[in-house]
């Protein structure tokens, strides 16, 4: 008597399981899901992180398109922009403090510089070096900045499909296994 009310309790609850059966998000299979019926889900993208690297390293903003968060590209090439606005900068003005300084050094009383009265031999120089100076740093800091949104591009494929749920409760389930015996799953409640 206790035996058929045991077997179709258990097959009551097979019957209405969602079953969940995947391998590594690495490999080419897709997840099958039990839902009264076989079928396939839309697959999520999931980025391979040594190719979002790879892209941001040939090109910037690149790895972030792969990624598919195309609103950090402007602002990598307003960065972009602005290094190179600066550079320009720095670098026209050593040049412009340089030619100055050799001007006034070279011991010919017939050249003279823009500067003649306004600043001191040891001004120019001081600027001269100023200006080479930000123009260095601002090399080193495009460079710094083209590491960051390479390790951006790295680290967003890594957590593209994190789970970041406030839920992360569990619950015991029975399910069959895939050499058909059945098994005790402990599912994951993500939403």
């Amino acid at each position: 008597m206790l035996k058929p009310f045991f077997v179709s309790s258990l097959l009551c609850c097979l019957s209405s399981l969602t079953m969940f059966a995947q391998t590594s998000p690495a490999s080419d299979s897709t997840t099958i899901r039990w839902e009264g019926k076989w079928s396939t889900p839309k697959e999520r993208f999931q980025p391979i992180p040594k190719k979002a690297i790879m892209y941001s390293a040939i090109l910037p903003g690149l790895g972030q398109v792969y990624n598919r968060q195309y609103w950090k590209v402007p602002i990598i090439y307003a960065g972009m922009a602005a290094a190179f606005i600066a550079y320009d900068f720095n670098s026209s003005r050593y040049e412009t403090y340089k030619k100055a300084y050799i001007a006034r050094i070279d011991n010919n009383p017939s050249t003279t510089d823009e500067f003649v009265g306004l600043y001191t031999d040891a001004n120019l120089k001081t600027l001269q070096d100023s200006y080479k100076r930000f123009a260095d740093m601002t090399i080193l800091f495009t460079a710094v900045g083209f590491a960051i949104q390479s390790l951006d591009a790295l680290t967003a494929a890594h957590l593209k499909n994190f789970d970041v749920s406030k839920d992360i409760s569990f619950r015991f389930s029975p399910t069959v296994l895939p050499s058909g015996q059945i098994g005790i799953a402990m599912i994951f409640k993500t939403h």
